[in-house]
């Protein structure tokens, strides 16, 4: 069963991957609490910023390492709504992230537990702890709906 604060934090990470959504990117977005505050959010923003790596937790973990005026962000939890991709797995490893939440697998691109596996490498100097499936279906839908909605569009225009 899925803790209240984890669905609280969850539905503020869905609210973030509506923003995405609002200006056309892949609907994801993350936040990251520590000892019950947020000190990080973003959404996904490759496509508006130009910056193949503005995935939304490395935007909110780029926000919460200025905030703690620290790069390692020990005994933090980020939320995100889709498990994170390899990029973003490794930067989560590399800032000490202590806990990582996601929503809804990643079927193409996961690497916490689709494919890659990176918080299980034993090669690796710090160990995060993870749960996937929190809120799964809402933020598996918001992602469904927006490639739909894409896919249409593609459509209509090659229609003309």
């Amino acid at each position: 069963m899925d803790s209240p604060a984890d669905e609280k934090w969850m539905r503020h990470a869905l609210t973030l991957a509506q923003q995405a959504d609002g200006i056309n990117e892949v609907p994801v977005g993350a936040v990251i609490v520590r000892d019950g505050v947020v000190i990080g959010e973003g959404f996904n923003q490759p496509i508006s910023e130009t910056d193949p790596t503005a995935h939304a937790e490395i935007v909110a973990l780029r926000q919460a390492a200025q905030a703690v005026k620290n790069y390692r962000l020990p005994d933090a939890t980020l939320y995100v709504t889709v498990e994170p991709c390899a990029m973003c797995a490794g930067a989560i490893i590399h800032s000490r992230i202590a806990r990582v939440i996601f929503g809804a697998l990643e079927p193409k691109a996961g690497a916490v537990c689709s494919h890659l596996h990176l918080f299980e490498q034993p090669q690796m100097n710090h160990k995060v702890e993870w749960q996937g499936g929190v809120m799964a279906q809402e933020a598996a839908n918001i992602v469904q709906v927006f490639f739909t909605r894409r896919r249409a569009e593609k459509k209509r225009d090659k229609r003309g």
